[in-house]
């Protein structure tokens, strides 16, 4: 979420001279869109705000047709908008002399990017009529005849029908190739092809199937609950575009702003003020922001030249925005798009999500916050003074941000639905800006906060309609199933032991998810890998909610892996720092995150970091992953904190340690506890020895009030 930019306020700039601000506009989505005015900029706007009112009129009052017929007229106003507002760049890039990794500044001047061409606006026309074939009641031979007449010919297409399904898949893989580049749409076509020429395969393979034809694949993605129109774009349409809403209400009163200097309030007195700083603010925009990129970009506009001042490295401060970042993904109330997905599969509310992510989102940013610390030691970060104001001050004066982030969650508790909760928490923000004479959302600016937010799920939509494809591809030809098989087969070839076999194939699901996610965006992620290896976990007895959460997470860590690293892409754009290093840095910083979800999974003890199965089973679970986060910072920095510098064999016994740590069973636990006491011992050794001698010790030293603080 990008921070306000006040009346007087001047640009905060990235290490290449670019508005960070800018920056974070384009890393919201993958691709930058055009900025629109004239004419076009008031039929987008307009169009947007259609889309907005719709979606709120169908919180309180559904359509009678239902919900499919809600998501039809909801594509069919946002697929044209993409057209309009993202351009085809299809043209080769040129090269550029800067070093810098970060994104390409936006030429508005260019005529393709400025406005739309000619192109563009076919495509927007072909997309409407497309999208509202399914619902005119014109008929034409034995297609059209309006909405019942269509789900009347589901399984058998009429010729027309057929026509528009492949027009509308063509217009879905090219807006997603607009907002999100050239991987996603070749994944679907590499599905679609497997879906038609599967049959051609050797019926001995396992992932052989009896074939489908052209039409039946049409139909599976055209009229059908499982295709473009599933869940997916259910989700988007539901409860993302009301968050993207609600967001963009929020940003506009003031509230990124304070939740940046309230970060900066909390911890101005203290040695590692820069650090904490920038993860506190992490953590805090992220309960509004489903961008770990955007997120990235946005605390680093304040915090970076703090981190700067303190002595930060530009790649390491880099990978400390980047992981606070991607915390935006993994931080309540407002989780990433795929949580929503997680709640409509599992059928579950999306409270009890929020209720699974709480003590793994902890676990996270403890990881970072003691990383923070370790840095801080044995880097020699010098302290800084943070000009604002008492915390206690800014609480009293702008606290009032936080009431509806509490309204969301009290109303979830309450019995209400998302939805509703998130329209109410939406007007609470819209009212509690007139505190605030700067920001007060007038008229004018609610309707610009509206259409920005539909604005904000453009590429979401795309991405979830597009997402049908792969789905309605897996059911019509059990590739689930078979895939789970394979996962799962792989793993016994090595042992039969079905503790090792289950601890393989979480292994091997993790791997393929993280690979999977340096190509597709993080809500194609999630679908792609619980249709195809959400199957396996649940073949081998892991709970569903567990399969779910380790999915979720391994494809929201693809903006912290590399080569990719989204988040760190972003990062080095501000910092000016290299990317490689700048990506490894970010690595490191979100470590525990990578092993914990294998705890969800590798025994039943570890639910408890989901918060099921009572009070004593989450409270060892949260302890346990609590002292393994903390013996893998220490491994990962080189340094304890209070004592001193841990060699390489301290640090080979710390990782040992945090990785038995989370197999959550009394003997790894047991062996774990061990090797994490030998590293202390090994560090004490060490630092009495070096002061027997004299010697230097791996980073400087500090004063006892520095190290308490």
């Amino acid at each position: 979420m990008p921070l306000p930019r006040e009346p007087g306020d001047s640009a905060i700039h990235a290490a290449d001279g670019r508005d960070v601000r800018d920056l974070a506009a384009h890393f919201e989505d993958e691709k930058p869109g055009r900025v629109l005015s004239g004419p076009v900029g008031v039929l987008v706007t307009g169009t947007t705000l259609a889309i907005a009112l719709l979606a709120l009129w169908q919180v309180f009052d559904p359509l009678p047709q239902g919900s499919k017929y809600y998501l039809i007229l909801f594509l069919a106003g946002v697929l044209p908008v993409v057209f309009l507002a993202y351009p085809a760049d299809l043209r080769l890039p040129r090269r550029r002399p800067e070093t810098n990794p970060g994104p390409a500044p936006v030429d508005a001047t260019e005529p393709s990017r400025a406005r739309p061409t000619v192109p563009d606006w076919v495509l927007a026309a072909v997309a409407v009529v497309t999208c509202l074939y399914p619902v005119l009641p014109i008929s034409v031979g034995a297609g059209g005849g309006g909405y019942d007449a269509f789900l009347d010919r589901q399984g058998l297409p009429a010729p027309l029908d057929v026509a528009m399904g492949t027009a509308l898949l063509l217009l879905l893989l090219e807006a997603c190739r607009r907002t999100t580049g050239w991987i996603l749409p070749a994944v679907c076509l590499v599905f679609l092809g497997y879906g038609y020429y599967g049959g051609l395969l050797p019926q001995s393979w396992p992932v052989a199937h009896a074939g489908l034809d052209f039409a039946q694949l049409v139909a599976a993605f055209y009229n059908s609950d499982s295709g473009f129109y599933g869940t997916p774009l259910d989700v988007a349409a539901t409860y993302i575009v009301l968050f993207t809403i609600y967001g963009a209400v929020l940003d506009l009163s003031g509230a990124g702003r304070f939740f940046v200097e309230l970060s900066a309030a909390a911890f101005r007195r203290s040695r590692t003020a820069a650090g904490r700083t920038a993860v506190a603010s992490g953590f805090l925009l992220g309960t509004v922001s489903g961008s770990g990129a955007a997120t990235t970009v946005s605390i680093g506009a304040v915090t970076w030249p703090i981190l700067r001042r303190a002595g930060y490295p530009a790649e390491r401060a880099g990978g400390m925005l980047a992981a606070a970042g991607v915390g935006a993904i993994l931080s309540p109330p407002t989780l990433g798009a795929a949580a929503f997905i997680i709640s409509e599969y599992l059928g579950v509310s999306y409270l009890q999500v929020l209720g699974w992510a709480t003590v793994p989102t902890l676990l996270y940013y403890l990881g970072i916050l003691l990383s923070v610390e370790i840095d801080a030691r044995r880097s020699g970060v010098r302290p800084v003074v943070i000009e604002t104001g008492s915390a206690g001050r800014l609480l009293a004066r702008f606290g009032y941000h936080f009431l509806s982030l509490f309204v969301i969650v009290g109303l979830l508790a309450v019995g209400f639905s998302a939805t509703k909760a998130v329209v109410a928490a939406t007007v609470l923000a819209a009212v509690l800006s007139f505190l605030d004479r700067r920001h007060r959302l007038t008229p004018a600016r609610l309707l610009s906060a509206l259409s920005t937010g539909v604005r904000g799920v453009l590429a979401v939509t795309a991405v979830c309609a597009a997402a049908g494809i792969i789905t309605a591809t897996t059911t019509k030809t059990g590739l689930g199933p078979q895939a789970a098989a394979l996962l799962v087969g792989g793993a016994e070839a090595v042992s039969s032991d079905p503790a090792v076999v289950l601890a393989l194939t979480a292994l091997l699901a993790a791997v393929a998810l993280s690979l999977l996610g340096l190509a597709v965006p993080v809500t194609a992620s999630f679908v792609i890998g619980w249709v195809i290896i959400g199957p396996a976990l649940l073949d081998l007895g892991v709970a569903a909610p567990a399969a779910a959460m380790f999915v979720f997470y391994f494809a929201v860590l693809s903006e912290a892996s590399p080569p990719t690293a989204l988040a760190a892409v972003a990062a080095a754009a501000v910092t000016g720092g290299r990317l490689v290093p700048t990506m490894w840095q970010t690595l490191r910083y979100a470590l525990p995150a990578y092993l914990i979800p294998l705890a969800f999974v590798i025994t039943p003890t570890g639910l408890g970091l989901l918060g099921i199965g009572g009070p004593e089973r989450i409270a060892v679970a949260g302890a346990v992953a609590a002292l393994s986060v903390t013996v893998l910072a220490v491994a990962a920095g080189g340094w304890l904190p209070g004592v001193g510098p841990a060699g390489t064999p301290e640090r080979v016994l710390g990782a040992l340690a945090g990785v038995a740590l989370l197999w959550f069973e009394p003997v790894p636990v047991t062996v774990g506890a061990v090797l994490a006491a030998a590293m202390v011992a090994g560090v004490l050794v060490r630092r009495g020895s070096a002061g027997r001698t004299g010697g230097p010790s791996a980073g400087p030293r500090v004063n006892s009030r520095e190290e308490k603080q």
